[in-house]
């Protein structure tokens, strides 16, 4: 026979109050941990990203409101001057020249990339796969290559003398290029510089393309044929749509890549001939190091960011206005 108790409150009396710890409470502090657990795990790297990354370019900001020649420099003075170098910098017509010839050449490069990558990418889902694997050692072998190597490569193939370009030309009946200068102005410099660049940065785009297109189901490219779909709406049904993330994210890492692009301007001319094919990042390099003027070239650098900024700014609100009109 079981006991049972009575727990029943006499009338009149007060019931017990529930418990400091009750089940409410102890939800509640499991939902507060379960909320702060996920910026603990990243607070780490939150803070090892502003001291190596935040740290600098506060520096750079700063530095940029000085006077920093090589005396202050040596002496270890430190000289506000405001917005001087901004003034200077701004007031220079052949920065906006400079400007407007970075903000073209990166457009070129950009389109270039990330055009040349998606054809190839496409390339490799069609061709076999000993064709593909050979095509895909070579893009590896060009994106594993030096960058002062392949500028010296691209040197000697566009030689106006021992050029195997000129040769070539010369050879299938093009005789005027027998002796051409490639690097006589800043446009033909500017374009040597430009298929360096866009030659080393497909192999990365492609293979980025290649593996959105991996990810397609085939069912929908079978769809698409049962319904009568030519290759080309094909591409527009199914593929684009796919892989327009992709691009988009290719065309965003590429804006960032070639905006700020050095070695191979300063290796090939120096932003030369008389300049012609100097870029912000050069132009930063001859105030900074070589003229020593620091607090000018940390102006540069501000203003590159900023002029950076506005044209990622605008890439994106094309972009989301894109999908939204997809949508």
């Amino acid at each position: 026979m079981t006991a049972t108790v009575d727990t029943t409150v006499p009338a009149g009396a007060t019931p017990p109050a529930p418990s400091a710890d009750g089940p409410g409470r102890r939800a509640r502090r499991r939902s507060l941990g379960d909320t702060l657990l996920p910026y603990l795990l990243i607070a780490p790297a939150i803070i090892a990203l502003l001291v190596l990354l935040g740290w600098p370019a506060i520096q750079v900001i700063l530095i940029s409101f000085r006077k920093l020649d090589l005396g202050e420099l040596v002496r270890g003075e430190v000289v506000w001057n405001g917005f001087d170098n901004y003034a200077e910098v701004l007031g220079d017509p052949e920065f906006w020249l400079i400007t407007l010839r970075t903000v073209a050449f990166t457009t070129a490069c950009v389109v270039g990339t990330v055009g040349v990558g998606l054809l190839i990418a496409l390339l490799m889902r069609q061709i076999g796969p000993v064709v593909r694997l050979v095509l895909q050692i070579s893009l590896v072998l060009a994106w594993a290559m030096p960058i002062l190597a392949a500028t010296t490569v691209f040197q000697w193939i566009f030689d106006q003398n021992f050029g195997i370009l000129n040769k070539t030309l010369v050879l299938i009946g093009f005789d005027s290029f027998q002796g051409f200068s490639w690097f006589s102005s800043g446009a033909s410099t500017l374009t040597v510089i430009a298929l360096l660049i866009i030659w080393q940065g497909v192999p990365f785009i492609a293979f980025t393309l290649y593996a959105g297109l991996l990810s397609i189901p085939g069912d929908l490219y079978e769809a698409a044929g049962i319904d009568g779909a030519s290759g080309w709406q094909g591409f527009r049904a199914v593929t684009w749509p796919a892989l327009a993330p992709m691009v988009g994210l290719a065309t965003f890492q590429s804006i960032l890549w070639d905006f700020k692009v050095f070695t191979q301007v300063w290796a090939i001319r120096q932003g030369g001939p008389d300049g012609e094919s100097t870029t912000l990042s050069v132009l930063q390099y001859i105030k900074g190091i070589s003229g020593s003027h620091f607090g000018v070239a940390a102006a540069v650098a501000v203003l590159m960011i900023l002029v950076l900024t506005v044209l990622v700014g605008q890439y994106m609100r094309l972009l989301i206005r894109r999908q939204e009109g997809a949508l």
